[in-house]
């Protein structure tokens, strides 16, 4: 089985690819670009997130290393889903395009180069690299096999209601101030 680290490093190398392959092209072809490096990005840090990650901590933490690397890339991903919702609204043609297309290419490049230099030395030896990489393949097939635009972490359950729910919270509580005071 392949090791964990290794897939890693090969999707790494596919969105440099991509960043590098976008430079330079007609804003038809960037499009496809975009909407492509996006697609991998997606299943990329569902399966970080999923899977790599507490394996991760699990292994940091064993070892008596700090986890803020962890924390570090979390907060990347964070980043890089914002840009590229911002992507997905945008038409090729809009003045920002590139502009914004470029500064996600540079974010991803710097959390590559934190995984790669930092997070990953780290954690050489001390991961279930059968286990782990057999359970990366699996999810990360899944996640291929779902429409462009669908793969989402496990987190988002875990995101806050829409406001439309706080909304009707907020009334049912009033409702019962209002009943308290009459």
């Amino acid at each position: 089985m392949p090791n964990p680290i290794d897939l890693l490093r090969e999707d790494h190398q596919k969105v440099k690819d991509l960043f590098q392959h976008f430079e330079g092209k007609e804003s038809g072809d960037k499009k496809e670009i975009v909407a492509t490096t996006l697609h991998e990005l997606a299943i990329h840090t569902s399966v970080e997130e999923e899977i790599f990650y507490p394996a991760a901590r699990k292994a940091l933490e064993e070892a008596d290393e700090e986890t803020d690397l962890i924390d570090e890339a979390w907060e990347e991903h964070h980043v890089v889903k914002l840009l590229a919702a911002e992507l997905k609204k945008m038409r090729a043609s809009d003045e920002r395009y590139d502009a914004k297309f470029t500064v996600l290419a540079e974010s991803v490049k710097h959390h590559i180069e934190e995984e790669e230099g930092e997070l990953f030395p780290k954690l050489e030896g001390h991961l279930d690299d059968e286990n782990l990489g057999a359970k990366m393949i699996a999810r990360k097939e899944k996640l291929q096999n779902r429409p462009v635009g669908t793969a989402k972490s496990r987190d988002a359950k875990s995101k806050p209601r829409s406001t439309d729910s706080k909304r009707s919270r907020r009334g049912k509580g009033r409702g019962k101030m209002a009943a308290g005071r009459r």
